[in-house]
């Protein structure tokens, strides 16, 4: 059945189909006046995505990209304990599995972190390094990416689909305090001093929550509420802007 059959019988979408797509789906969505929710990358182009999000603006339409980190319970605990993170160190690493080989890693992992970190940390961006390389597909497969904010907040993210196994790990250090989290596990280790200079440490276990059933739910009270969903098409853009920078950074290596 072609996408267009079903516009007519519905009020919202949600797109998941290869990135290459997703312009023309939803800019023809928003023209008949739905909301989206539109899985990440939000597009393969900053155009593409300022012209999605400028349709939509003109035509009161609600957009949600799908960074489903962002409803993580460990990334729903951690935006309650910051208090000014100066770093933030970030791993998502996964064996070579030959699927996602058809986007960069950056594009296919890293991007999760990245939005992550953005959402933490509302500095823009002033300066990114990058290193990578090619190895068993002709995208990236492995990458480094320093981040300088303008606030003085730095981030280092790592991304590969090389790995001999899967680790997905979160690291944020504050004044007195370094928190670690572990996305599989829901786990949160903290490591902090107290007043009198004694060094805690905290291990959290989380309560699970199905981060796509909690991000269907955002959306679906987004459209029938009419609000700004948890992620919006901007912070997409914002999200895919790093990525695309990164990459641009890897090519002038390799």
């Amino acid at each position: 059945m072609d996408y267009r059959d079903v516009l007519p019988h519905v009020d919202a979408l949600s797109i998941v189909t290869p990135t290459t797509t997703h312009y023309e789906i939803a800019m023809s969505s928003l023209q008949a006046g739905k909301d989206l929710l539109v899985e990440k990358p939000f597009t393969r182009t900053i155009e593409e995505a300022e012209a999605l999000i400028a349709e939509a603006e003109s035509s009161g339409r609600i957009i949600q990209v799908g960074h489903l980190e962002r409803f993580n319970p460990a990334v729903l605990y951690i935006e309650e304990k910051l208090k000014g993170p100066r770093f933030f160190e970030a791993e998502r690493l996964s064996p070579f599995l030959g699927r996602g080989t058809d986007v960069d890693i950056t594009l296919d992992l890293m991007i999760h972190d990245i939005d992550i970190i953005l959402s933490l940390c509302r500095s823009p961006i002033i300066d990114i390094r990058a290193v990578g390389a090619k190895v068993l597909t002709d995208k990236i497969d492995v990458a480094k990416a320093w981040l300088e904010m303008e606030d003085g907040t730095k981030a280092l993210v790592t991304a590969s689909r090389l790995s001999p196994g899967k680790r997905r790990i979160l690291k944020v250090f504050q004044d007195s305090e370094y928190i670690m989290l572990d996305y599989q596990n829901l786990e949160i280790f903290r490591h902090s001093k107290d007043s009198s200079g004694t060094i805690q440490r905290e291990e959290i276990k989380l309560d699970y929550r199905e981060p796509l059933k909690e991000e269907l739910r955002d959306f679906a009270g987004s459209v029938m509420n009419r609000r700004q969903p948890r992620v919006t098409a901007r912070d997409g853009l914002e999200a895919l802007r790093v990525a695309l920078e990164i990459n641009r950074k890897i090519e002038e290596t390799i």
